[in-house]
């Protein structure tokens, strides 16, 4: 079993930065491929971005990339979602998931390829 607990959410003005984290315990962090997903108000959830076991490959929603960064720290089991230049758009409950892996370079990017996930943390970016 593991437990996702996602930190970092808040208001922020249209062009600023917020940094999720999401904090992993229970069975080894290191065996879990990690992603980040959002459910805006009225949607579905939706992928935002993945990281692979080793952190070595990642992956992104072609509507975040180049303005969020997924990275990992697995001595400390923690993920982590930087987000840059933020636009009401990216409004949305965001939530952490850990899929298991026996891959060392595998992400995932389907809701239903994930074991765990956290309880979410909002972000609400006003105009």
């Amino acid at each position: 079993q593991v437990q996702l607990v996602e930190s970092g959410g808040g208001l922020v003005q249209a062009g600023g930065s917020l940094r999720l984290s999401c904090a992993a315990s229970g069975r080894t962090f290191g065996n879990y491929a990690m992603g980040w997903f959002r459910q805006a108000p009225g949607k579905e959830r939706e992928f935002v971005a993945a990281i692979s076991w080793t952190g070595s490959r990642t992956y992104y929603a072609d509507s975040v990339k180049g303005r969020f960064t997924i990275s990992r720290e697995t001595a400390k089991n923690t993920v982590y979602l930087q987000m840059n230049s933020l636009t009401p758009e990216d409004t949305a409950v965001y939530y952490c998931a850990a899929a298991r892996s026996s891959n060392l370079y595998t992400y995932f990017t389907k809701k239903y390829e994930y074991d765990y996930w956290g309880q979410g943390t909002q972000v609400t970016v006003s105009s």
